[in-house]
């Protein structure tokens, strides 16, 4: 049993695939001397060599189509967007060719390809540099979307990923990457499609992604000081999302929140909401809330940017006030 962060934890996770898999490589801006730019590919170089880890142009169309060139004949392939906003500068890309490849040669090509990216504000990078958009991905037939909270969930669901025949884009969020924790010894393989169920409670039910995970679970800690029971779920996968878990639970509690760091207009939390809608709405004892950073440009400023993501104050004062 080891300690390692979560910044650690993603260099760990690559390490062991790449060890697994002597056809496995990786692409990306300043990955390999440098260690990537929140230096979270450290010792990868040295260990795998330059053929196997490959810095590249500051182009994320060139290193998404390499990478999709290379999955596509049969070399399973990392490709690092070092900020996911930039996701868009591919986009055409990742949603019409990698995400549309194995049905368009109906299932003659497969895409065993791992999109990694760094996620999320709490880092004063500003507007365009700090957004969520694990909600973009999620909307695109063929993409799986992956966002661990912890530094455990991030090795073996980079694992899962990396094993996947299909694209996966993975979420690695910037205000996670000092976080600790326990990493037991051996091979850690997680499954995608598998929420957690990281507190359990009988009052109400909050679901939370990445950064939002552990202010959920604060949260809690404040609520059971005022008799609030609250089950905390780590979705972890978008997509395959583990609907069985979320439906248990929230037909065991009663009540559903939804902490959302993506901004409210068609963000995740919306899907869960609906498929709770349609499928235990007489186990509701109360209103679907959704708590999420309202639909504007991620500020900059410290005191703004605060005030725009959902924080563990906020949550435990929306439960305390809606529950009554």
């Amino acid at each position: 049993m080891a300690e390692l962060n979560y910044r650690e934890a993603v260099a760990h996770g690559i390490a062991q695939e790449m060890r697994r898999d002597p056809l496995l490589v990786m692409l990306g801006e300043d990955i390999a001397d440098a260690g990537g730019v929140f230096k979270t590919t450290v010792g990868l170089l040295d260990e795998f060599g330059p053929e196997r880890v490959r810095d590249t142009p500051i182009s994320e169309q060139a290193i998404i189509g390499a990478a999709a060139g290379a999955a596509m004949t049969g070399i399973p392939t990392i490709a690092e967007i070092m900020f996911s906003d930039f996701i868009a500068v591919c986009f055409d890309m990742i949603a019409n060719e990698v995400a549309k490849a194995r049905y368009m040669t109906g299932g003659q090509i497969s895409v065993p390809m791992v999109i990694r990216t760094a996620n999320g504000g709490g880092s004063r990078f500003g507007a365009q540099h700090s957004q969520s958009v694990e909600n973009w991905c999620m909307m695109i037939p063929g993409l799986k979307v992956v966002a661990p909270s912890t530094p455990v969930d991030v090795i073996g669901l980079m694992a899962a990923s990396i094993r996947d025949p299909d694209p996966v884009v993975f979420f690695e969020h910037k205000s996670l990457f000092a976080t600790k924790g326990e990493i037991p010894d051996g091979e850690i393989v997680d499954t995608l499609g598998t929420a957690a169920v990281v507190r359990q409670g009988t009052d109400c039910t909050i679901v939370a992604l990445a950064l939002m995970v552990p202010r959920a679970l604060e949260a809690a800690d404040r609520l059971a000081e005022d008799g609030i029971s609250a089950e905390v779920i780590d979705v972890r996968t978008l997509v395959p999302l583990d609907t069985e878990t979320l439906l248990g639970s929230v037909a065991k509690t009663g009540r559903l929140y939804t902490v959302e760091e993506n901004p409210r207009l068609c963000g995740w939390g919306a899907e869960i909401t609906s498929i709770v809608a349609e499928e235990v709405f007489w186990d509701l004892d109360g209103p679907i809330v959704r708590i999420t950073t309202p639909h504007v440009p991620l500020p900059s400023a410290e005191a703004l940017e605060d005030l725009a993501i959902p924080s563990a104050d906020r949550v435990y004062d929306t439960v305390v006030k809606s529950m009554g």
